[in-house]
């Protein structure tokens, strides 16, 4: 017999738990739907993974401030807690290591699928957000582990992720990889070495029952185009500052204004390193549709990109790119 779905009135009301920051409140409509029959990789996925994206849907335009989102993520975080203490892991299948790109801090999604995999009988090691690539190594040497699920939500991080895979791949252990970062349908993840690329916690089950690995899934990772991104990075800081002066933020915005347009260096630059303009593109649009819904200064974007192109002249690569995300942010959505 299949479980249960999850009923439209539970998910609503498990919204407005996370709206209400309500821990409580959301553990026992969770728990009730688990003692109801519903499995707990459906309460998981179908339930606090959905309720999140929707989530950080309300947080791109601009309904939720951080606070609320943070407090939302808080009470999902409890709820996932205690869902896992619920979960009789199945026979043992194998052991896997699940870890964030560096400079990734939104964890939660991952937790899911480590949780998810437990339940699958699987042995799982979380190592949580933002995890150093000689740290994540030297981890894999002392365990030996079947394969690594890493975790990317932002493109932004591709090249941190790329990083992270050809570490792990020199070290003999194949990667999964999960997350937006890795782009639609996952198209970026194979260029930058992962074995695969899974949509959702199902997914990546799927693909560790499935054994989707080989041979040419471990040692040097596949080269692809050239090492401008390289020379776009080292110009972050320069790039940066570029931006900063040109959008002029209050002394209180500065730091949160840097940190907003280093990630569009790292896009750019994580564009040039998969070969796809189409990266910086959506991601341009993405901080544009942000900036708007926080009533942020039309224009800026435009402005940013236009000074970029002018300093990147000796990059061809990074200007074609630059060109296309220009041309693109000025067409309506």
């Amino acid at each position: 017999m299949s479980a249960p779905t999850i009923p439209a009135a539970a998910l609503a009301g498990y919204l407005d738990c996370l709206e209400r920051a309500d821990p409580a409140a959301a553990t026992r409509l969770a728990l009730d739907l688990l003692d109801a029959g519903v499995a707990p990789a459906d309460l998981l996925i179908d339930l606090v993974a959905v309720a999140q994206r929707e989530v950080g849907e309300r947080w791109r335009v601009g309904r939720w401030s951080v606070a609320q989102e943070h407090a939302a993520t808080h009470v999902s975080e409890r709820v996932v807690g205690a869902i896992a203490d619920r979960v009789q892991p199945g026979a043992e299948r194998g052991r896997v290591v699940l870890a964030c790109v560096e400079g990734e801090w939104h964890a939660l999604a991952a937790r899911l699928v480590a949780e998810v995999l437990r339940a699958d009988g699987w042995q799982v090691t979380f190592l949580g957000a933002s995890v150093p690539p000689r740290h994540l190594v030297s981890y894999l040497h002392q365990t030996g582990p079947d394969a690594v699920l890493l975790s990317c939500l932002q493109s932004s991080r591709l090249v941190r992720a790329a990083r992270v895979i050809e570490s792990c791949r020199l070290a003999g252990v194949p990667v999964i990889a999960g997350g937006p970062g890795f782009g639609p349908a996952g198209r970026w993840a194979s260029v930058v070495g992962a074995a695969a690329w899974g949509a959702t916690a199902r997914d990546a089950a799927r693909l560790l029952a499935e054994q989707v690995f080989s041979a040419a899934d471990v040692g040097a990772a596949p080269v692809t185009g050239g090492d401008e991104h390289l020379a776009v990075l080292r110009r972050r800081r320069e790039l940066v500052d570029l931006a900063t002066r040109i959008a002029d933020p209050s002394d209180e915005e500065l730091d949160s204004v840097a940190a907003e347009v280093g990630h569009l260096v790292d896009a750019l630059a994580a564009a040039i390193r998969v070969g796809d303009p189409a990266l910086v593109t959506e991601f341009v649009r993405w901080q544009g549709d942000v900036l708007t819904a926080r009533g942020g200064p039309s224009g800026l974007l435009d402005a940013v990109l236009d000074g970029w192109a002018t300093v990147l002249v000796e990059h061809p690569q990074a200007r074609d790119y630059l060109d296309r995300a220009r041309a693109a942010s000025r067409v309506p959505a």
